[in-house]
C-alpha cells in the first residue's frame, strides 16, 4: 500500500493566510452588508506599469507569429532578462554577479520553499522570530524541524532568533551554530532592516561557522535609507556563503503575473560540491521556466520608463505606509516599520492576543490585518498591516481604527 509523507501531518493547522481567508469569508457570508478594508495579505492593488503592459502586448503579438513564437524557456531563464538583472540589480551596485548565476523563476515564495531541497535533512535551520511562515513550513515538510510543541509554538530542531521590541526587531547571532540561516531584509513582517556593517557581520559569521544564508530580498525596492544594502552581495565574502532570492511581486506589482529569480554563486560550495550545479539540476528537472511574455515584462522594469514608473508606485505604497504608521501613533498605538518596507508592525492594545485583536478589528472596524503570532511565537501581542491598499482605503481604515 502507498505511504504518505508523514511530515505533512506535523504541520499545525493550515497556512496562515489560508486561515485568515477562511475567517474573512465566514464573516463576509454572515455579514454581507459590511464593507471590508483588507490590509492583511501583502497583495498589491495598483495596475501594472505602462512600460510593462506595452512589453507584454508586444510579446503576445510575437507569440502569434511562427517566426517569433517561443516555446519552453531556457533552464536559467532568457538571456535578455538575466543580462538585465545582472547589470541593473548587481553590477551597478558593485556586485560581481554574472548572468549564468541567476535562475529565473515564478516568484520568491516558490524559491524560498524549494531551495531547501538541495540541503541534507540533518541541517539545523535558524530563523528570525517572527518570520515569513514558508521558511519553517517548507522545512517541516522535509522532516528537518523535529517535534512541534503546541504550547510554545516552536519546533525542537529549529533555532529561533527572537526579534522583539527590546532588540529593535533585529536578530542576534544564535548561541548554537546553525547550518542554514534565513534572513529577510527588509523584514516581513516587522518592516525593519539593518545597516551595511551589521549585514557584513552576518556574512562573516556564516563563513566562520560554515553556514549558508538564504537571503530574501523581496522588499529591497522599498529601502529609503542610505546605509542599507540592496543585496547581500554588497558584503565582502557573501558569494561563498549566501543564496539570494528576489521577486517582482512587490517592486513591480507582479503578484498575479508571477516572476522572480534566485542567485546561486559558483563560489558557493559544500566541500567540493557546487550548490550552483545542484540548483541548476533541480531547476532544470522540476521547472519549465517562466513564460516568455512574463520575462519580457520583467525586462521592461529595467528600462528608463519602467524604472521611473515603478519608482512612482513604490512611492505611492510608502506614502500609505507613512500614513498608517503616523495615524496609528497619533491614535496612541505603538507602531514600527514603514520606513524601508511596506509593512507596519504594531503592538496590540490592552494586552490583547494577536488573534483576539484580529477578530476585534474585523468585527468592530471591518478592517483585515494579520495576527503577529502567525509569524512565530515572538509575534504574539503584535499585528501587521500592509501599505498595499489604495490611499483612499488606507485613510478610511485609519479613521475606523481611531474610532475604536
Amino acid at each position: 500500500m502507498f505511504k504518505i509523507n508523514e511530515n505533512y501531518q506535523k504541520l499545525p493547522g493550515s497556512y496562515l493566510f489560508s486561515t485568515i481567508a477562511k475567517k474573512v469569508t465566514a464573516y463576509t457570508q454572515a455579514n454581507p452588508d459590511k464593507d471590508l478594508i483588507r490590509l492583511g495579505i501583502g497583495d498589491v492593488t495598483q495596475p501594472l506599469a505602462p512600460a510593462v503592459i506595452e512589453a507584454m502586448h508586444k510579446a503576445v503579438d510575437e507569440m502569434g507569429k511562427a517566426e517569433t513564437f517561443h516555446g519552453y524557456a531556457p533552464d536559467l531563464g532568457y538571456e535578455f532578462l538575466r543580462n538585465a538583472i545582472a547589470e541593473h540589480d548587481y553590477k551597478c551596485r558593485g556586485c560581481d554577479i554574472s548572468p549564468d548565476e541567476i535562475f529565473v523563476s515564478d516568484g520568491a515564495k516558490s524559491d524560498s520553499a524549494n531551495i531547501q531541497e538541495i540541503f541534507g535533512p540533518d541541517n539545523r535551520i535558524a530563523v528570525c522570530d517572527p518570520v515569513y511562515p514558508v521558511y519553517v513550513d517548507s522545512n517541516v515538510m522535509s522532516g528537518r524541524t523535529g517535534v512541534y510543541d503546541a504550547k510554545s509554538e516552536t519546533w525542537s530542531d529549529v533555532i529561533y532568533m527572537p526579534c522583539t521590541m527590546e532588540n529593535g526587531f533585529v536578530p542576534e547571532f544564535p548561541k548554537e551554530a546553525p547550518d542554514m540561516i534565513y534572513l529577510c531584509l527588509p523584514n516581513n513582517p516587522t518592516g525593519t532592516t539593518i545597516p551595511n556593517a551589521q549585514l557584513q557581520g552576518w556574512v562573516d559569521y556564516a563563513n566562520k561557522v560554515g553556514a549558508v544564508i538564504i537571503y530574501d530580498g523581496a522588499y529591497e525596492a522599498y529601502i529609503s535609507e542610505a546605509d542599507v544594502a540592496h543585496s547581500i552581495y554588497e558584503c565582502e565574502g557573501a558569494k561563498s556563503c549566501a543564496i539570494e532570492l528576489k521577486s517582482y511581486s512587490k517592486n513591480a506589482g507582479f503578484t498575479g503575473v508571477r516572476l522572480g529569480y534566485t542567485v546561486v554563486p559558483k563560489e558557493l560550495k559544500c566541500n567540493d560540491v557546487s550548490l550552483h550545479g545542484m540548483w541548476a539540476r533541480r531547476h532544470g528537472t522540476k521547472f519549465n521556466g517562466a513564460p516568455y511574455i512574463v520575462q519580457r515584462a520583467g525586462e521592461a522594469t529595467y528600462s528608463p520608463e519602467g524604472k521611473a514608473q515603478l519608482k512612482e508606485q513604490v512611492a505611492y505604497y510608502m506614502k500609505n505606509a507613512a500614513t498608517i504608521k503616523n495615524g496609528l501613533q497619533d491614535a496612541g498605538y505603538t507602531a514600527f516599520g514603514g520606513v524601508n518596507a511596506p509593512y507596519i508592525w504594531l503592538k496590540t492594545p490592552d494586552h490583547m492576543s494577536s488573534w483576539d485583536f484580529f477578530d476585534y478589528l474585523l468585527e468592530k472596524a471591518n478592517v483585515v490585518g494579520t495576527p503577529g503570532s502567525g509569524f512565530g511565537p515572538s509575534g504574539e501581542g503584535y499585528f501587521r498591516l500592509t501599505a498595499f491598499g489604495s490611499f483612499e482605503n488606507t485613510l478610511a481604515a485609519l479613521e475606523r481604527i481611531k474610532k475604536l
